[in-house]
């Protein structure tokens, strides 16, 4: 009994030392990572110094004209290049330094250019544009361009739209975030920012604002003051215990654009709790990520203006284009109107009696922030010159955006708006009513002035042409036995096409055995893909009269459009021996042998 005890101790000693003493060495293996949270950024910030590295570009200076957009927006790109290596990795030299002129010149909103209405209204250059203008220019792949393509000292000369020796550089993805009144989302922009870079923002300007700390300026405009943001700047860092003329400490370290300006030379802070730094919903924080040298060759879309307005109740749409060359579709793009978004993309081959057929990519995801986004294809599409694809796309929440005709600030948040126009054709753009596809051509809106002028903010976009080669396969055998000549037999194989995915077979029987009489079902087949997997060969012969014989050859499949490209299924038929003729070769072997009768007799008593 002592006994028992003693061993019953033992292991409720053991099971308690396993007990606490496992979970306690996880607990202190996690406790001891020196790792802050992503949502935990520290309380001060400079991409100018980050462990000794500057991830902000040179001070630049606009001079007398209203371009600080343009500033706000490559400075943002300008950051993503040196904090990503890739302005390097395309083999450029110096520091990022891209062209504001040509976004001011090309962006597709002024009276010198617009694509939609030659000739028609917009703004003036050097005078006029904005965040959402410039989204609009740099996805189409107008832009961005490099500052010794498009010099800014010469602004007020036209430079050219294109050239060869432009060297574009494009933002994968572009997206908005709002601190909010309570500051409540600000983690989500300091994250970013330690993450992709510089961030473009926009503020009302003011003398009576800005105040001059001796060592710094910092600006703070009031939640009670109704003016709206007249100047763009960019967000390089943070300090949470700035002293500003705000309630509470807290603010952005900003880039201006007026050269070597106020005490840190060209730098300075905006307060955490002004009006629209941070805060306005298309201006206040803007990322430009992924920035990469020409990663795309042709662009495919018919939103020229980009991201117009957003039609809400519509969660399903798709664009029609044709090919224009032999090329491969490697990645979309279109935007998303609310964050935590659901998508779906597939590409189509056809449009036909209202339905969308033959999916040749499909791609789904979640994009968790508002904005542009560009989405590479998992299976790259090969197209034709001539071919037609339809890029569908849906969307969990937000509706569908789009560009239509619309008014433009003349300065950012300025009340002074003039007309740009848009353009759009039938059978460019659908979405989805209920279970039916429809126009958007036909849509009506609420402004009569904008019918007609509307399209899906969905693109395509492609890289170096990939032909998709088939590969024929077969399998099977066609064997019979003891067949009586005059009778008909079957068999099968099978055909498949196992080459590149969306790759197209066409196939035929080219070649069959000459003796008997063949049918086969079918005897070709036109654009057979991997994905189809295999079909079935019927194949029925009727048996040549001949008989003790045996008859050999294939049936070759051929790839019609490469011969090399075949397979064989070998083929052989048995007919049975002549009875009669055997008997008698029996009666001649007995009479040349007749000691053979008598040994039949003994075995079988005959």
């Amino acid at each position: 009994m002592n006994e028992k005890k003693y061993f019953l101790k033992l292991l409720i000693i053991t099971l308690v030392c396993i007990v606490f003493t496992f979970p306690t060495t996880i607990s202190i293996s996690n406790q001891n990572e020196n790792v802050k949270p992503l949502n935990d950024p520290p309380s001060q910030f400079d991409l100018r110094n980050v462990n000794g590295t500057n991830y902000v570009t040179g001070i630049r200076d606009q001079g007398s004209y209203g371009t600080c957009w343009t500033h706000g927006v490559m400075a943002s790109m300008e950051g993503n290049l040196l904090m990503t290596g890739n302005w390097a990795a395309a083999g450029e030299t110096g520091e990022p330094n891209l062209a504001e002129a040509h976004l001011d010149w090309w962006n597709g909103f002024n009276t010198y250019n617009n694509d939609d209405d030659p000739g028609g209204t917009g703004v003036d250059p050097h005078w006029g544009g904005d965040y959402m203008v410039s989204s609009a220019y740099i996805i189409r792949g107008e832009g961005a361009v490099r500052e010794i393509d498009a010099p800014y000292s010469q602004l007020t000369t036209p430079c050219a739209r294109n050239s060869p020796s432009y060297h574009h550089y494009y933002a994968y993805d572009i997206e908005w975030y709002e601190s909010g009144i309570d500051l409540s989302n600000i983690n989500s922009i300091k994250n970013r920012l330690m993450e992709d870079g510089v961030i473009g923002t926009a503020f009302y300007y003011s003398g009576s604002y800005m105040h001059n700390f001796g060592s710094y300026y910092a600006h703070y405009q009031p939640s009670s003051s109704t003016a709206d943001p007249n100047h763009a700047v960019a967000i390089c860092g943070w300090d949470d215990n700035k002293v500003t003329m705000a309630p509470s400490p807290g603010a952005w370290l900003c880039k201006n654009s007026w050269g070597n300006w106020g005490p840190e030379n060209g730098f300075f802070w905006i307060s955490y709790y002004d009006k629209w730094c941070g805060q306005h919903p298309e201006m206040g924080a803007v990322s430009f990520q992924d920035v990469e040298y020409e990663p795309f060759g042709t662009f495919y879309y018919h939103d020229y203006h980009g991201w117009r307005d957003t039609i809400s109740d519509i969660s399903e749409a798709f664009n029609a284009f044709t090919a224009t060359s032999d090329e491969t579709v490697v990645a979309v793009s279109f935007f998303t109107a609310a964050d935590d978004v659901d998508y779906v993309v597939k590409i189509y081959d056809r449009y036909e009696s209202g339905e969308l057929l033959d999916e040749l990519s499909t791609k789904s995801g979640n994009i968790q922030f508002h904005g542009f986004h560009t989405i590479d294809l998992t299976n790259p599409v090969s197209i034709s010159v001539g071919d037609s694809f339809y890029v569908y796309l849906q969307l969990s929440s937000g509706g569908q955006p789009i560009d239509r005709t619309s008014e433009v600030p003349v300065l950012l948040g300025s009340s002074s708006r003039v007309i740009v126009e848009s353009d759009a054709n039938p059978g460019e753009s659908y979405y989805k009513s209920v279970s039916t596809w429809l126009d958007l051509f036909d849509y009506s809106f609420t402004n009569p002035s904008w019918d007609e002028s509307a399209n899906f903010c969905i693109k395509a976009m492609t890289g170096e042409y990939t032909q998709l080669i088939p590969d024929i396969d077969c399998d099977g055998e066609l064997k019979w036995t003891d067949v009586t000549g005059g009778t008909q037999v079957a068999g099968s194989f099978t055909v498949e096409n196992i080459g590149d995915a969306n790759s197209l077979l066409d196939w035929e029987i080219s070649d069959y055995p000459d003796w008997g009489n063949w049918t086969f079902d079918p005897l070709n087949g036109n654009d057979l893909k991997p994905e189809d997997g295999s079909i079935t060969v019927d194949v029925s012969v009727v048996a040549p009269s001949e008989k003790d014989k045996e008859f050999v050859g294939q049936v070759k499949i051929v790839n019609k459009e490469d011969t090399n490209d075949f397979e064989i299924i070998t083929v052989s038929l048995i007919t049975p021996r002549n009875k009669l003729l055997s008997f008698q070769f029996f009666e001649q072997l007995l009479n040349r042998f007749p000691f053979m009768n008598q040994i039949l007799e003994k075995i079988f008593n005959f």
